[in-house]
């Protein structure tokens, strides 16, 4: 899944041996205290980062009957993740030079607890509130949880980040098999979403200690002279921006509409929300295999091609094939939406310094979300045009073609060296 969104210290920029910490941060914290709480914080954020995201999935049909909102909102609400993704976590470098990283993390999580709390009071206002707050602080997490892994642990940078990856998986998952029941549990589908503000406020208490001292500072390569249009007007700059925007709003138009699509077909509620979960987890070990694939030669492209391939069989199954078949169709579609690690690898390996990366990405990041929130958005309101989900998925089957021309283009001649952004303009 999507899935994502980590920030330009990913996994892949340096090895565990050669990162350390920006000048401008201050020493990682040596107390073995500290250490393991802070160990515990990375988890418990991971776990809030899709969960409740996830967990409103597969609710979306009951919220509607029970708020009783019309196309409109149906459409606008799953398109909030993205669009707040793109101009919160644009946001997210100025609030930590003036308050600090940790302090900034700790804010995230009290805005993400708050947001989800809010969603309990039986209101579309409250509901579109508390949806808009809560995914403010997810953005922040976003760019500052691998900034905050990068400086404290700089010796276990790739263990840290592949924990944290894989415990939003997991949290996403979760979220995704216990919505349903859990609101069935707390006999409404608000105070179902607002269950979920618990855990968020847990991760914030245990963020606190750590937020104690913390000052503020830049963010890794934040210092950069290059601006977003110099990145853009790169040939680099511009395939990996397209290619980030196509995964996620592939990724976000599937786990924001998959249980209602599954619904709208006569499956069940806790079973559509189950079948969103197990699409979620089939990318764990998916990774798995394709992390070690990318890294031989040639290896990226190969890997690149199973998930294009895989997300357009997937897509094509839901639009054809019988409802008692959709499971092998969502597990197809879970190997493709594997793609986003791979993706990290190609931001990882572009510009020759943490500078020009940290360009790339945020830019990649601000753009692709944005444009991104087309997908949730035009599916939810083409189907309220037409009645039907087969449209919308046989255009997504042409953003997954797209997706295969630019990850083509992006691995053409790959050696896997970084190369310099300012020196790679567009025509190339």
């Amino acid at each position: 899944m999507p899935p994502q969104m980590p920030s330009p210290s990913a996994p892949g920029a340096t090895s565990d041996e050669t990162t350390a910490p920006h000048p401008d941060h201050t020493p990682a914290p040596r107390g073995r205290f500290v250490v393991v709480l802070g160990v515990v914080a990375i988890v418990l954020v991971g776990l809030n980062l899709r969960a409740g995201i996830a967990s409103a999935a597969a609710l979306f049909h009951d919220l509607q009957a029970v708020l009783g909102y019309g196309p409109l909102v149906a459409a606008v609400l799953p398109s909030i993740p993205t669009l707040t993704f793109a101009f919160a976590g644009a946001a997210t470098a100025w609030l930590v030079r003036r308050v600090g990283l940790e302090r900034t993390v700790l804010l995230a999580l009290v805005l993400l607890a708050a947001g989800l709390g809010v969603r309990a009071i039986p209101s579309v206002g409250m509901l579109l509130l508390g949806t808009v707050a809560a995914m403010c602080g997810i953005a922040l997490c976003n760019v500052t949880m691998p900034s905050f892994i990068r400086e404290h642990y700089a010796h276990r940078t790739s263990l840290l980040t592949g924990t944290y990856t894989i415990t939003m998986s997991v949290g996403a998952t979760a979220a995704s098999a216990l919505g349903v029941p859990l609101a069935l549990q707390l006999q409404s589908p608000t105070l179902g979403l607002a269950a979920w503000s618990l855990l968020a406020a847990v991760s914030a208490l245990v963020f606190i200690p750590l937020a104690i001292g913390s000052r503020p500072r830049n963010l890794p390569g934040t210092s950069t002279g290059l601006s977003p249009m110099q990145v853009l007007r790169t040939r680099k700059g511009l395939l990996i921006t397209g290619l980030f925007t196509v995964q996620a709003l592939l990724a976000y138009s599937l786990i924001s509409w998959l249980p209602v699509i599954l619904i709208s077909r006569g499956m069940e509620p806790a079973m559509a929300g189950l079948l969103l979960a197990g699409m979620q987890l089939v990318t764990v070990p998916f990774t798995l295999v394709l992390l070690p694939l990318a890294g031989r030669p040639h290896g990226l492209r190969r890997a690149f091609m199973l998930c294009c391939v895989t997300v357009m069989a997937g897509l094509a199954g839901l639009a054809l094939l019988p409802l008692s078949l959709s499971v092998l169709a969502v597990f197809f579609l879970g190997l493709g939406i594997s793609v986003f690690p791979l993706v990290l690898i190609v931001i990882s390996r572009s510009g020759q310094n943490a500078a020009e990366t940290t360009a790339i990405s945020t830019v990649a990041q601000s753009v692709g979300y944005l444009v991104a929130t087309a997908g949730p958005f035009g599916m939810g309101l083409i189907h309220g045009l037409t009645g039907a989900w087969g449209l919308p998925l046989w255009l997504l089957v042409v953003v997954a073609l797209a997706q295969m021309v630019l990850c083509l283009a992006l691995t053409a001649g790959e050696s896997g060296r970084p190369k310099a952004l300012r020196t790679e303009r567009v025509g190339a």
